[in-house]
This record gives structure tokens, sequence and C-alpha cells, in this order.
């Protein structure tokens, strides 16, 4: 089965709260016949939109292909947070790599948060920008780790955009009873991810990039040629921008960036009493969870409540009621609110949470396994991408050299073992 038409419909997007709130753009002409270009890109999330524009604006000849609709994967999908940082912390992160690795990394990541509200203000992108992420922690005991993790990026990393928030505060910014302290980070923030996606793909368009939907890559080869089923392209270089959806597409990175489903529900429109009092100044917040809750408030006052996960290929048949279970555990107060809509989408995770980048071959590179992290990220991997193939792979490498291990078990068992292993977590998580 593939994860690109496993629960979704061919050439649609998803029945989400986001595409009934994004202008969608003109479909794009499927590949066709023999194709040339500088460089073809699988993928058209934030990934391939990002490193198609910036290649586009260097001067080189770019080819796009995307199996379903631009920004039709995790891209249109996912909670909009745009945070600092990678998925794991700087303290766990110097476990990983040298000091000054992990040092360039969360550099980058400061980075990544730029290049996205750099491009919205570049292009003039309506997907309203909002400031602050709030780390919320579920347990009494996490919260002095989370106020010295704080004091740690002031201190070491010279970052004075995150503070600590003690239980007080905490049930003042966040209208639930389950939360205990954590931080609150204003250099992050959150916006409406499909059109952000979509304004980049416009950008790419009008930079002169080929765009191709409803070409679904079948095959690349080391050396740069790209198969659909209607058409064969030969490229001097090749991006693969694939993340969750990669499926058998390249062995390499598949042993390591592994698909796992997630979902959100988005509610009927809330008073503006109602929603301040749920989240009082429109910050995004993700808990200390494994099995993370992440939710926010949309810009017509719903909330967007991303909670639950599975690993098989379906979603499960009634998704609402799979987050409207974790949503109530956080804010009882909605349990006579309307659910308006409720989706899933497929993220790509790695056994440590970084994300993958690799060098494939000479000619082909691969930028995936963003963990939940991929608004900011994927975006700047898409940036370092095109510098790769300019030649400048300095902060590529930055990321390319942090070691991604092989998900145990191969392609047959490593989806029972890492169930196996959520069910753990998600166990500790209630404990």
């Amino acid at each position: 089965m593939d994860l690109l038409s496993a629960n979704d419909k061919a050439g649609q997007y998803p029945a989400s709260y986001y595409a009934a709130t994004a202008a969608p753009l003109d479909p794009f002409q499927t590949a066709k016949g023999a194709i040339s270009c500088d460089v073809c890109i699988v993928g058209g999330g934030y990934s391939g939109l990002s490193a198609a524009l910036h290649l586009a604006q260097a001067g080189y000849d770019v080819v796009l292909l995307e199996a379903q609709r631009v920004g039709f994967g995790a891209s249109g999908r996912n909670g909009g947070q745009v945070g600092t940082g990678q998925r794991i912390g700087q303290d766990d992160l110097e476990g990983l790599v040298d000091l000054a690795q992990a040092r360039a990394l969360w550099d980058l990541s400061l980075e990544s948060v730029s290049l996205v509200r750099n491009l919205i203000a570049k292009h003039d992108l309506d997907c309203g920008w909002s400031d602050g992420i709030i780390e919320a922690d579920h347990r009494a005991k996490n919260v002095p780790h989370s106020h010295e993790y704080a004091d740690k990026l002031r201190n070491e990393y010279d970052y004075d955009m995150i503070r600590p928030v003690g239980r007080d505060e905490m049930r003042s910014l966040v209208g639930s009873s389950a939360y205990y302290g954590g931080t609150l980070d204003m250099g992050s923030g959150h916006i409406h991810p499909l059109r952000f996606a979509l304004g980049l793909a416009r950008a790419a368009h009008d930079a002169g990039v080929r765009i191709h939907e409803r070409s679904k890559v079948t095959s690349v080869t080391p050396d740069g040629k790209v198969g659909t089923d209607q058409a064969q392209i030969t490229a001097k270089h090749v991006i693969l921008g694939c993340n969750g959806y990669l499926g058998a597409l390249n062995g390499h990175v598949a042993q390591r960036v592994m698909p796992i489903n997630n979902f959100i529900a988005a509610t009927e429109p809330l008073s503006d009493a109602k929603a301040r009092n749920l989240i009082r100044d429109n910050h995004a917040v993700a808990d200390s969870k494994f099995v993370i809750n992440y939710f926010r408030l949309s810009e017509d006052n719903r909330m967007l409540f991303g909670g639950g996960e599975s690993y098989g290929y379906k979603f499960p048949k009634d998704i609402a009621k799979t987050v409207r279970k974790p949503m109530l555990q956080i804010f009882p107060q909605l349990k006579d609110t309307k659910i308006d809509y409720a989706w899933g989408g497929t993220v790509g995770i790695t056994m440590n949470r970084m994300p993958h980048f690799a060098r494939v071959s000479d000619r082909v590179l691969s930028i995936s396994g963003y963990s939940g992290h991929g608004v900011a990220l994927a975006t700047l991997a898409g940036k370092l991408a095109a510098q790769a193939v300019a030649g400048q792979s300095e902060k590529f490498d930055i990321f390319s050299t942090v070691p991604t291990p092989r998900f145990p078990g191969g392609p047959r068992l490593r989806t029972p073992l890492l169930v196996l292993a959520m069910l753990w977590y998600s166990m500790r998580d209630r404990l």
C-alpha cells in the first residue's frame, strides 16, 4: 500500500480546516515525455519548494515533481508551529555531537525561523504569523529541568527570547489544570501551514520553476535520471524532499526515516472570551508528553488541537474521536464544542529525532526526517540543499555529519517494534 493514496483521493487536498481556508492554486500540468534540467526536485512540500525557489533565484533551471498537489503532505496539514532549536534539546544534542557542532545546529535553527519570517515578508505571504510557543510540562518534576534549560539557552547560547514559566502563570496562559509550568519562547511562532506552502509554490513558479503535479516519481538513479509513469527527466542534480512519503524510492533513506501518522481537529469558532480563556495570548502550545499534544487558536478562534498517533498505513475511521480524547483531557470545558474538521497526515521521524541530510550519490541529495519539527527546519533544509548543489555545502554538512541510526528490524519489523516502543512511552506519559 502507498501512503500517497492510502488515505487520500488523487489530486485532492484532505478535507482539513487549512484546505477550507486557503485559496488553491490552479493545477500544474503533469510531467510528460523527455525533460532535461539542471536540478530535479522530488516532493512539493516545504523542503522541495524552498530548494526550488532558492535555486531558481540563483539562475538554475529547475523541475519540481509532486505526486499529488503542492503542499499536499505534512507541509499542508501540520500544527503550524515555527519553533527554534531542533526536535531534541541542546543538552541531548551535546551528547550526540561536540559542542561546536551543537552550537552550529542551534544557530541554524535560529536561521530557519528567520528564513520563514523573511520569506513571508519578501513574498507577501498571507499565512497569519503569531508570536510565541509555550512548552508546557505535564509533570511537576519536569519543571525544574525546563527552567534550567531556559537558563542554559540564555547563558550558553546567548538566546534571550525564552523564559521560565511557573505554575500560576501557566494556568493563566493556558486554561488547563494539566500543566505545572514550562517555558515561553517568543522567538518562535505559528502560521497557517498550507497558505505558507502555496505561497512558496507561487513564488517558485514566478521565479521560473517548472512545477509538475500528479507526477509520481517511480525511480531515481545515482546519475540523475528520474522516472515517472509518463516522463523521463535527465538532471545534473536531484534533490529528494519526500519526508514521510518516500516509500521505497531510496533504500538508504528509508532505513533511517520512518513514516508515522498524526492527527488534528478543528473545533467550531469560539467566542473571543472563550478562546482567550483557553490560550490567553494566542501563543502555540506543545506539551512534554512523548506522544505529544500540540495546539493553538486559528485566526477565526477555533481550537486547532493535535494529538494521537498511528503507525500503520491507514488513518483511523473516526479521526475526530481519536483527537477529541486527548483534547478533552487538556480542555474538559470543550466537551460540548462541535468539531468541524478532523484530518490526518504523515510525517517522517528518525531514531534520534534529528533531520536526516544525506548525499545519496554525487548527484543526488536527500533532506527529510524532521520528526514533527519541520515547518522551519524543512524550509531551511531546502535552502541548504540548494547551496550544496551550488557547491557551498558547509551548512548542509553540519546536518549531514550528525549520525542517523537505522531503525531496527528492517522494513518488515520496524513498524511492530516502533508500536511496542510507543505503547511503552504512552503508558509512561500516564504514570
